[in-house]
């Protein structure tokens, strides 16, 4: 008596109802889901925010619209810099404008990595590649940022009140806690075989990547300018609508105060770093001698300009992206 597999008969009905389900279809719209949910969570941040635009300087407001625009060039100009192999130029850009809308639903840098890791993909470089180039990127940023902020300091020591910004008894309990948890992770990626083996493999790649982008002149000038360049016009943009609505902070000590705020928040794993980032930027611009109304005002101001206005174009962006196969 032979047995009958009726499983086949199920497994191939899936197959056949996977096949039917547009799946690409519905990633394209996914962004837009995502926006329409975000924008509902944050509807009252968004109606004052274009309040607060009304009442503003426009060509300062234009000016902080540009700067914004700016920035994704300079994005563009570093991931080419991060990697050997010529990208295509406009799709680059095109991606670095929908990665940064992807960047704005997802916890902080997963939206972009994973829509340039993808478009690298694409482009035909490896996984192992494309992956060294996004840590050599986020490194360069990092950086640049850091230094940045380290220039400002040295030449502006007196324009934060630090003790605003971090209370003397934190200090103390952050480091040893940052200390402990890379110590931990040290120690796991030492004792675990299945981790190192891995980890070391990776480490080697972005070593040699690193080596090779830095063997051609062109590739090293465009990764860590446009690194340098990318904090400074985010900060620039902030330094515009803070003009815009007359905060009476010297703009040199409002880029100190952006670049201090944006270190003091980038591990703090939320979507964007929306809410995070508005907090931090309020009390470093107070922190500035900012009068707390006005730097609300400036804080709400920018965040539209930077992060609502681009998010819907940037979805519908992301969407054609993936329907055209770039993504």
């Amino acid at each position: 008596m032979t047995a009958v597999r009726l499983p086949d008969l199920r497994e191939g009905r899936l197959a056949r109802l996977a096949r039917r389900v547009p799946v690409r279809q519905t990633l394209c719209l996914l962004p837009l889901l995502l926006v329409a949910i975000v924008a509902v969570r944050h509807r009252s941040v968004l109606a004052e925010g274009f309040g607060q635009l009304r009442t503003a300087s426009w060509p300062w407001l234009l000016a902080a619209a540009g700067a914004t625009c700016m920035t994704w060039g300079a994005a563009a100009v570093t991931r080419q810099g991060a990697v050997v192999q010529r990208l295509p130029r406009w799709q680059l850009l095109a991606t670095q404008f929908a990665a940064g809308s992807a960047n704005h639903l997802l916890p902080t840098g997963l939206g972009a990595g994973a829509v340039n890791l993808r478009f690298m993909s694409v482009c035909g470089v490896p996984l192992a590649r494309s992956s060294a180039a996004l840590a050599l990127y986020l490194l360069a940023e990092s950086v640049g940022r850091l230094s940045l902020l380290a220039a400002l300091l040295l030449a502006f020591p007196d324009a934060l009140r630090l003790g605003t910004l971090i209370p003397d008894g934190d200090v103390g309990p952050v480091l040893s806690v940052a200390g402990a948890v890379l110590v931990v992770a040290v120690a796991v990626v030492t004792l675990v075989r299945r981790l190192r083996t891995p980890v070391l493999a990776f480490v080697r790649t972005a070593l040699g990547e690193a080596r090779s982008v830095h063997t051609r002149p062109a590739r090293a000038l465009a990764l860590w300018g446009g690194s340098l360049a990318f904090p400074a016009l985010q900060a620039a943009g902030l330094v515009a609508v803070g003009q815009a609505l007359g905060l009476p902070v010297p703009p040199a000590h409002m880029a100190l105060a952006y670049l201090a705020a944006t270190v003091a928040v980038a591990l703090v794993p939320t979507p964007g770093g929306l809410g995070s980032v508005e907090a931090a930027l309020i009390v470093a611009l107070v922190a500035a001698g900012g009068p707390v109304a006005v730097a609300t005002a400036v804080v709400l101001a920018y965040r539209i300009i930077t992060v609502w206005v681009p998010l819907l174009p940037g979805a519908l962006t992301l969407g054609a992206l993936v329907r055209l196969k770039v993504i």
